[in-house]
């Protein structure tokens, strides 16, 4: 996949087979809308290109709102659309000023003089352009005056519930990892840098390691302990993650803390990336560090039993 950061050096593929979005979480929406723009493509011995946002528009158009947190990071992004198989990438920068762009200009000015598209594959209700005014209506409309083509993706759904990034986002927030991972078709992805701690997890006899998000834009799941697998170096091993205050012994600080399984090794200021599997249960406030270490010891077990229902 090639990406590029500024889309005059894109030059033109032959074909090109367009889709546009935010795409936060590449889930299976916006898997759906890709594999439609691989078909499209394969038929027509054409190339795949996906034109993303970055900043998100709403930290540009509300600044002043902090509480947008995103499910991917742009590393993140990056992976999983290579992932998906897509042949271009674009990122456009996202500014005040290019959201006062018409969706007329923004079809003229971006998706035909600078693209080249012959087809648009669009996810369902997708707006554009200044205050969204841009539609699938609009898009139709312009389509043959433009020289290209237009298809709609409709919503996908599991059990009756459309997926969306919003909704994704809620069931993070709520711990509900079970849905959120269905809902992305992927384990939801933590990653950060080892820092230093108070090291009680080692008193306790179950050594954690303190995770610094690489990206403070990044959604973190409620707080509680969860079944996780750590990712270090090429290596992939079984873990229990705590998000929360540490309220037993009184913590004034949010801390992400992964005890990794059967793991021994100082790796302060190496990078983890952390996959949720489970959550455990919520967090809770002990009455003394020794139940607290029972609880560790039964949260141990759950990790196991749940990793060992996965691979019988």
């Amino acid at each position: 996949m090639k990406v590029y950061t500024d889309i005059d050096q894109f030059k033109g593929v032959k074909f090109p087979v367009v889709t546009s979005g935010t795409f936060d979480g590449v889930h299976l929406g916006h898997q759906k809308v890709i594999r439609r723009l691989k078909e499209i493509a394969e038929q027509n011995k054409g190339e795949t290109v996906l034109l993303t946002f970055y900043p998100h528009p709403r930290m540009v158009l509300f600044p002043d709102d902090n509480g947008l947190r995103l499910l991917n990071s742009q590393e993140e992004k990056i992976a999983l659309l290579q992932g998906q198989g897509v042949d271009h990438l674009i990122i456009y920068p996202f500014t005040r000023q290019f959201s006062r762009l018409s969706s007329v200009n923004f079809i003229r000015d971006i998706l035909v003089n600078k693209i080249g598209t012959k087809k648009l594959v669009i996810g369902y209700n997708h707006h554009f352009g200044r205050n969204r005014e841009g539609s699938f209506e609009h898009l139709k409309e312009y389509g043959p005056v433009y020289g290209f083509q237009v298809e709609e993706i409709p919503a996908q759904d599991i059990e009756n519930i459309e997926i969306s990034s919003t909704k994704i986002r809620q069931a993070i927030q709520a711990g509900n990892i079970r849905a959120a991972n269905t809902f992305l078709g992927y384990p939801y992805v933590l990653s950060g840098t080892v820092v230093k701690g108070k090291e009680l997890g080692r008193k306790l006899g179950y050594p954690t390691a303190n995770i610094v998000l690489s990206d403070a834009c990044k959604l973190s799941p409620a707080d509680g302990i969860y079944v996780v697998e750590v990712i270090y170096g090429e290596a992939t091993y079984k873990g229990m993650l705590s998000i929360g205050m540490n309220p037993t012994v009184n913590g004034t600080e949010r801390t992400i803390e992964v005890n990794i399984l059967n793991f021994d090794k100082d790796i302060y200021g190496d990078k983890l990336v952390v996959h949720f599997i489970d959550k455990i249960r919520d967090e809770a406030k002990f009455d003394s560090l020794e139940k607290l270490k029972e609880q560790l010891g039964k949260d141990r077990q759950q990790t196991l039993n749940t990793f060992a229902k996965l691979n019988p």
